[in-house]
């Protein structure tokens, strides 16, 4: 597929709706203040759908509101290998940038956004998540990893991904099927290895019950303005730096979780349905958020939606 023969007008949605086609539902806007021109191929072995995309500056993005309208599509993950051009990827607090060369995991069930700054080259793999057979929490910590040509599981996986997007379409059937289940193996191993290299280099785990107190903690007063990294370290009687060691190994800041359990709360709420709704504001001050105006750029940077868009959509489809 190329956008050449497509309307400049058209081509976001072109590349929006061809995408969305080849992986899961997603939205695709240009970075670069100009229509996107590129071509897309995309190619099914087995269970492992893979397609190779080359084009302008863009966002490719997959928010909470398209997942939550995706009701047919089954948990998939995904991988990312950079032929050329930078990748930016952000999901679950996390940013991972990743060159030319590398790859970068990520879960289609949560949301997540990919910037490609300037013209790139990559190839997108997508399977289903249980074909991993590894637990969801540990895929929940190494997404957003990158992996180089020089580390891990990167000498052998990244030439195998890059050869195997380059002749998928010239491999019959049983071909393609048997190595779909290369893949799954190998991305099992990869996650196996991020997640024992996380634990080795995180806190040990006779601190384990802590960063659940704290979880806890966060949760219990998410209410509370004046939540933050000072605070629960002083509620816990440790120090600040400590506290965020101890998350480190949890793939995510202090700071960051405060706010996404703010906005996962909020979400929850302004999807309810009753005779008395309360307003977008009351919702955000009740959990902690002071100023409107950050409340509804970090709900769409999160949800794709403002907070009112968001609650109109759940409107119209408990309808």
């Amino acid at each position: 597929m190329t956008s050449a023969a497509v309307p400049d007008d058209e081509k976001a949605a072109f590349w929006s709706r061809d995408l969305s086609r080849a992986l899961v539902p997603v939205e695709v806007v240009p970075l670069a203040g100009q229509p996107i021109e590129g071509h897309l191929a995309s190619h099914r072995l087995g269970y492992v759908r893979i397609s190779t995309l080359e084009a302008d500056a863009a966002r490719v993005s997959r928010p909470a509101a398209l997942i939550a309208r995706d009701r047919r599509t089954e948990p998939q993950v995904g991988v990312g290998v950079q032929v050329s051009g930078r990748a930016v990827l952000e999901q679950d607090g996390r940013r991972a940038e990743v060159p030319a060369g590398g790859l970068v995991l990520y879960d289609t069930t949560r949301p997540y956004s990919i910037d490609y700054p300037e013209r790139f080259h990559t190839h997108l793999f997508h399977l289903p998540r249980r074909l991993l057979g590894v637990p969801e929490r540990e895929l929940r910590r190494v997404a957003g990893t990158v992996v180089t040509p020089a580390e891990g599981c990167g000498p052998v996986l990244l030439p195998f991904l890059s050869t195997l997007a380059g002749s998928a379409h010239s491999y019959s059937a049983p071909v393609g099927d048997r190595l779909a289940g290369s893949v799954a193996d190998l991305l099992s191993t990869l996650v196996a290895q991020l997640t024992a290299a996380r634990t080795a280099g995180g806190p040990r785990p006779r601190n384990d019950h802590l960063v659940r107190r704290v979880r806890e903690h966060i949760d219990r007063h998410l209410s509370d303005a004046e939540l933050s990294p000072e605070t629960i370290a002083r509620a816990h009687q440790i120090s600040v730096r400590y506290l965020h060691r101890l998350f480190e190994s949890e793939g995510v800041t202090v700071s960051r979780l405060i706010q996404q359990r703010r906005l996962d709360a909020c979400a929850q709420e302004l999807r309810r349905r009753g005779r008395t709704v309360p307003t977008v504001s009351t919702v955000a001050q009740r959990w902690g958020f002071v100023h409107p105006a950050h409340f509804s750029r970090a709900f769409r940077a999160v949800y794709g939606v403002s907070p009112s868009e968001w609650r109109a959509l759940r409107t119209m489809e408990a309808e």
